[in-house]
C-alpha cells in the first residue's frame, strides 16, 4: 500500500512493501559482489527517504531484515530471503547506487524505484566469449610480466581461454561451482602444461603458473577483508572460507593435471 497522507507531503510506504523491495535489492547486490557496508549504506538511503529504519543481518547465503516506521514503532516487519547464486556483476552495483541516490534526492517515487529495480536486475553480463577472450589476454600479459616469451604468452592465453569456456559450460548445466573450478583449473593446466612437456617456449613454467590466475577469487577475498574491518564478522568469515575453498579447488585441479603430465620439476 503506497499513498500520500493528508498531514504530510511525504509519500507513505508500508513497512512490508519496503521490506520486500529492500530484500530484493540487498540479496541481488550481495550475490553481485557488494560488501556489507555498501549494501547497508544504499538501503539506509532508501529507508530515510520514506522515514523508515532498517536493521539487517547479512550473511553469505541470505539477508535478515527488520523495517520499522520512525513515527510508529508498532509499524514493524521482519523478513528473511536467501541470495541467488553468486556471480560478480559490478554494473548492477553501480546502477543500484545511482538508484538509491536518485530516490534519496526525491527524484523517484516508490513505484518508480520498484520498476527501476526490476530493470537493473535484468541487465545482462558480458557475453562469455568476450569474457573468455579478455581472460586469455590478461593471463598472457601476466605471463609476459612473469618472464615468459611470446610463445609462452600464447600458450597461457589459450589455456585460460579454453578453461574459462569450460567453466561457463559447466555452470550453465547447474553443477556445483566448486566442481567448475576444479575442472577449469585442470583443463587450463593441461593446456598450458603441454608447453613444459614439449618445450615450445623459453619459460614454460611462467605460462603454467599464470594461466590459472583468472580463477583466483579476488572479489570475495577483498570483500572479506572490508567486512572484517567494518565489523561484519559473520559475512567476513563466510567470504574468506568461500575464497579459500576456491583456492583449494584450483590447487586440486592443478595437482591432478601436473600428475597426469608427469611434471616433477614444477
Amino acid at each position: 500500500m503506497t499513498e500520500n497522507t493528508p498531514s504530510s507531503t511525504h509519500e507513505y510506504v508500508h513497512a512490508t512493501e519496503f521490506a520486500d523491495l529492500a530484500l530484493d535489492i540487498a540479496t541481488t547486490m550481495l550475490a553481485s559482489g557488494a560488501h556489507c557496508g555498501r549494501i547497508t549504506r544504499n538501503l539506509d538511503r532508501l529507508a530515510k527517504r520514506w522515514e523508515l529504519n532498517v536493521q539487517m543481518q547479512l550473511t553469505f547465503i541470505g539477508v535478515a531484515m527488520t523495517v520499522t516506521s520512525e513515527h510508529d514503532p508498532y509499524h514493524t516487519v521482519t523478513r528473511y530471503r536467501s541470495t541467488p547464486p553468486h556471480s560478480v556483476h559490478l554494473e548492477l552495483l553501480t546502477e543500484f547506487s545511482r538508484l538509491t541516490w536518485k530516490a534519496a534526492d526525491g527524484d523517484l517515487n516508490f513505484e518508480q524505484v520498484k520498476k527501476e529495480t526490476e530493470r537493473i536486475k535484468k541487465i545482462k553480463h558480458y557475453s562469455y566469449w568476450s569474457v573468455a577472450l579478455a581472460v586469455g589476454f590478461s593471463c598472457a600479459c601476466l605471463c609476459v610480466l612473469a618472464g615468459g616469451g611470446l610463445i609462452d604468452a600464447i600458450v597461457a592465453c589459450m589455456g585460460a581461454f579454453i578453461g574459462s569456456i569450460v567453466r561457463v559450460f559447466i555452470m550453465h548445466h547447474k553443477f556445483n561451482p566448486m566442481i567448475s573450478f576444479v575442472i577449469a583449473s585442470f583443463v587450463t593446466t593441461m593446456v598450458s602444461g603441454a608447453n613444459m612437456v614439449f618445450h615450445w617456449g623459453s619459460a614454460p613454467e611462467a605460462a603454467l603458473a599464470t594461466a590459472v590466475l583468472y580463477l583466483v577469487p579476488g572479489v570475495p577475498l577483498i570483500n572479506s577483508l572490508i567486512d572484517l574491518i567494518e565489523g561484519h564478522l559473520s559475512s567476513a568469515w563466510n567470504r574468506a572460507l568461500f575464497g579459500a575453498s576456491i583456492l583449494l579447488c584450483i590447487a586440486v585441479g592443478m595437482t591432478l593435471s601436473i600428475s597426469l603430465l608427469g611434471l616433477n620439476n614444477f
